[in-house]
């Protein structure tokens, strides 16, 4: 099998990380003892593959030493044995090639989900709030926690502008992908001679940044506080519960005003506005991210697009991998796992076509 040399490196590496662990001096060490604790699950999953793999074929071995043997009835259970290993173990050394991918360090991190309506006026805002519920019972799916910071509603209903934290295990590796254009195709609520119209909303997938990554410091940010309008009572709408932070080095704003506690949504606001100069960090030092965060955002234009959502025809179409599902009810009510596993296994499958070239 190829990679044998690094998958045995990185077997003896988890050793070592493991009896680290174990370490009294690391262990008394609560920075030290979390970045080796970090490290291990790192590399925990591939080598518990390997380890299967490595059985397998031992496995695999042995039944072909069976099959020089005389007893007719050993060389068929050989043969069997044999005949039940042999996709196992392709399907093992399928998975350690994903696994050997050099690994985006994002895929870990919790996400700012931002989601505005582009063109098409109100039956955008109509769309835009649609996506957002869909996105939001993914995430119940997957028992993630989604925390509102900032929404803008139109006047029939719709949203603007909504932006959310989700939190949860490997979030950003599942929707990572979903940064774009989102295309609608429907009769609009308002459209009166049953016409089909096209509108689009941008969808912006923000990997959350800690305090490690992203210091900001108070001098940076300038606070203002303001009534909170929309829904809540009285007591949100008549305090100076809502928050504004500008981050005065790049001029980036950041509102909330979904908590009643002005403590609480300068916390969910600094946590948004850590993400988004973590973005811009990012941009500075890879061009060609910053190419892709471009195209993600693009202008919300019903030409550039990523995904179509034609409801006449119960259809949902990913235009970056020409899939094509005739399931929209079941997708709008998140159940989107089909697309978002199709969508990491494409790029998966471009990144091993780029090391192999």
């Amino acid at each position: 099998m190829q990679y044998r040399e690094k998958l045995d490196e990185l077997e003896t590496r988890f050793e070592q990380l493991t009896a680290s662990m174990a370490d009294p001096e690391i262990i008394s060490d609560g920075e030290q003892y979390r970045k080796t604790a970090k490290s291990r699950s790192d590399v925990e999953e591939i080598v518990s593959t390997y380890r299967e793999w490595k059985k397998a074929d031992a496995d695999m071995q042995q039944a072909k030493g069976m099959l020089s043997e005389s007893d007719a009835d050993l060389i068929a259970m050989a043969q069997e044995e044999i005949a039940g290993l042999e996709p196992a173990i392709l399907r093992i050394e399928q998975e350690l090639r994903v696994l050997l991918l050099p690994k985006d360090p994002n895929d870990d991190k919790n996400i700012v989900l931002e989601i505005r309506a582009g063109t098409g006026g109100d039956e955008a805002t109509l769309f835009a709030d649609e996506v957002f519920r869909m996105y939001t019972r993914f995430a119940e799916l997957k028992r993630w926690k989604v925390e509102v910071t900032h929404v803008s509603h139109s006047a029939v209903g719709g949203v603007k502008e909504v932006i959310a934290l989700i939190s949860g295990i490997k979030v950003f590796s599942q929707l990572k992908y979903e940064g774009g254009t989102h295309r609608v195709q429907r009769v609009p609520q308002t459209e009166t001679q049953g016409r089909v119209h096209t509108s689009a909303i941008t969808v912006a997938v923000l990997p959350e940044a800690d305090d490690v990554e992203i210091n900001v410091q108070a001098k940076d940010i300038r606070v203002d506080t303001f009534c909170s309008s929309g829904p809540g009572g009285q007591s949100v709408n008549t305090t100076y519960s809502a928050v504004r932070l500008t981050h005065l080095a790049t001029g980036t704003i950041v509102s909330c005003q979904d908590e009643k506690s002005q403590i609480k949504n300068k916390e969910k606001a600094m946590r948004v506005l850590r993400s988004r100069l973590y973005e811009m960090e990012l941009e500075k030092q890879h061009a060609a991210m910053s190419a892709e965060r471009r195209t993600m955002v693009g202008s919300g234009d019903r030409s550039e697009k990523i995904r179509t959502y034609n409801f006449p025809q119960n259809r949902v179409t990913d235009h970056r991998i020409g899939l094509t599902l005739h399931q929209l009810d079941l997708v709008i009510n998140g159940k989107l796992d089909e697309i978002i596993d199709a969508l990491v296994a494409h790029y998966q499958a471009q990144k091993m076509n780029e090391m192999a070239a």
